[in-house]
């Protein structure tokens, strides 16, 4: 295996943290939106997971496209079951100001393919891959383009 050196951009002090490889935390849905209305929202936005929030707006976790798959097939059941109550990924979550280096040890050790970040309020900030941290680590991904 080798090793991925910290990467530093002008100006930056310090090893490069997550906040440089995350991209927004845009799609999320709260526990009480329904298994059926869930599926429909991940297709229609054509995307592979969203965030699940409390009320109070703190990040519970992420619930995976491959996690809905049991509940393809519709039923009383995905119609009368809050998302809440299945499976989906939990905390712990990434900070922004853990370096990249480590969150990347971490998702390499967990088979994560995405972690959400949250702030101290534990509210989600952003959503973070393996691909976007090697990027940022290389130096082939600026913190500029890293919201993109």
């Amino acid at each position: 295996m080798t090793a991925i050196p910290h990467h530093r951009t002008a100006g930056q002090a310090g090893p490069t943290t997550v906040a440089q490889a995350m991209r927004p935390a845009e799609l999320r849905i709260d526990t009480n939106t329904m298994v059926d209305k869930a599926i429909d929202i991940i297709h229609a936005a054509d995307v592979d997971h969203v965030i699940l929030h409390a009320e109070d707006g703190r990040c519970l976790g992420i619930v995976r496209r491959a996690q809905l798959a049991p509940y393809q097939t519709r039923s009383w059941y995905t119609a009368r079951t809050p998302i809440g109550n299945i499976t989906h990924d939990r905390g712990p979550f990434a900070r922004p100001e853990m370096p990249a280096i480590e969150a990347l040890a971490t998702m390499r050790a967990r088979g994560m393919r995405v972690w959400a970040v949250t702030d101290e309020a534990g509210r989600a900030v952003g959503l973070l891959t393996p691909d976007a941290l090697r990027a940022v680590l290389a130096g082939t991904r600026s913190p500029l383009s890293a919201a993109a």
